[in-house]
């Protein structure tokens, strides 16, 4: 028997008392008790995001939210810059593509950061671009983009700074009201600690102002009707409300730390496992790598399958593979939400032994100690 470890960068690790959540009777969706769930998690999600704009729940993947930002925001025959910087990053331009929006790509190199001043310069060029449509953690290339340099150059300019933040709010900083991200999209399976289900979105009064000026081509999606209903703390349409029960005790789990403790844990996590990473002489794939995961190339020789298949079957440790273009070229390794420091070590362990077992020259110990070294050197005071 095996202890599973889901060292996945989404769907991560639930506690147990959110599980135990889940396991409660059913109430109705429009009930008192419900809606006053809804007040709780609103104020929770705000804190968390770092806002005090509208934040609104919907049944749905963060693609859903992302969709909601592209077709309230940007008007039909709208023009938004796309940056284009991963495989994730790149569902922005296919969403304009969906609805008949004209997505100037602006095409980074993948495992690179995007860079604020070419940003600047696509919009002097594309002065009437709605909006900018960037990434806070590319988690196919496991990189974190300058979101708060970003954000500056677009709010000199007339377009709206829509963010996806799903698997990266909760696991890295993110100050949505300081950084001018004028909408924030979020999945609920990530570093909020939740299973599949639930999306959410900020909205600031920029943004508010672009979504008031045309009639959306979305019914489902219509953020109009979701604030609508937010000020009643209801939803237009049935949510997913078990899952929202669930999301009232893992964001009391995230307060209880503070945001600051949790974007220290994290960093340190991704620290830790970086090293551990490299002391084994594997690369890691990521020029600034995003802190709710670790990507490293494939050793020469090997499938990244073979390293996967091994570590769930041999130690109970899942870890995914590239996607896209980088399919079977990197492995990658989650460490947001509810994971710990000796989630990381047990991990990085089973990565040893394993690379051992197929052959890779491996000192055995090495990136544990490594990933030790920085836990006890930096994460003494942030993991107190």
């Amino acid at each position: 028997m095996r202890k599973p470890r889901l060292m996945t960068p989404g769907p991560a690790m639930v506690p147990e008392d959110v599980l135990l959540e889940l396991a409660r009777p059913v109430i109705h969706h429009r009930s008192d008790e419900a809606k006053q769930v809804i007040v709780e998690v609103s104020e929770g999600l705000k804190e968390v995001f770092q806002t005090q704009n509208d934040v609104m729940i919907l049944t749905s993947s963060g693609t859903g939210a992302m969709e909601a930002a592209v077709v309230n925001v940007v008007p039909p025959g709208g023009k938004a810059i796309v940056l284009n910087a991963g495989h994730f990053a790149a569902r922005w331009g296919s969403l304009c593509k969906a609805f008949g929006l004209n997505a100037v790509m602006l095409d980074t190199e993948w495992g690179k950061p995007v860079d604020p001043d070419q940003v600047a310069e696509a919009l002097k060029q594309h002065p009437d671009a709605v909006a900018v449509l960037g990434t806070l953690s590319e988690t196919s290339t496991g990189t974190g983009h300058p979101v708060e340099a970003i954000g500056r150059v677009v709010a000199e300019s007339d377009a709206v700074f829509i963010v996806d933040g799903i698997s990266g709010v909760g696991a890295m900083e993110c100050r949505t009201d300081e950084w001018g991200i004028d909408v924030l999209c979020v999945g609920s399976q990530k570093a909020l600690m939740l299973p599949p289900g639930l999306a959410f979105i900020s909205v600031s009064p920029k943004a508010w102002a672009k979504i008031e000026a045309f009639d959306a081509r979305s019914f489902y999606f219509n953020l109009k009707a979701a604030r609508s209903k937010a000020k009643e703390f209801d939803t237009p349409y049935t949510p997913a409300h078990t899952l929202i029960l669930a999301l009232r005790a893992a964001l009391k789990r995230i307060r209880a730390e503070g945001m600051e403790g949790v974007w220290k844990r994290h960093r340190v996590m991704s620290e830790a496992c970086q090293a551990g990473v490299q002391a084994l002489g594997l690369e890691l794939f990521s020029a600034r790598p995003a802190e709710g995961l670790t990507a490293f190339r494939v050793p020469e020789g090997m499938k990244d399958s073979q390293i996967r298949g091994k570590m769930a079957e041999r130690f109970g440790v899942t870890t995914v593979g590239g996607q896209a273009k980088l399919k079977g070229k990197i492995v990658r390794i989650g460490h947001m939400g509810y994971t710990d420091e000796l989630d990381v070590i047990a991990a990085l362990a089973a990565l040893e032994m394993t690379l051992a077992e197929l052959g890779f020259d491996v000192e055995p110990g090495k990136a544990v100690t490594a990933a030790q070294q920085v836990l006890i050197g930096k994460g003494a005071a942030a993991l107190a």
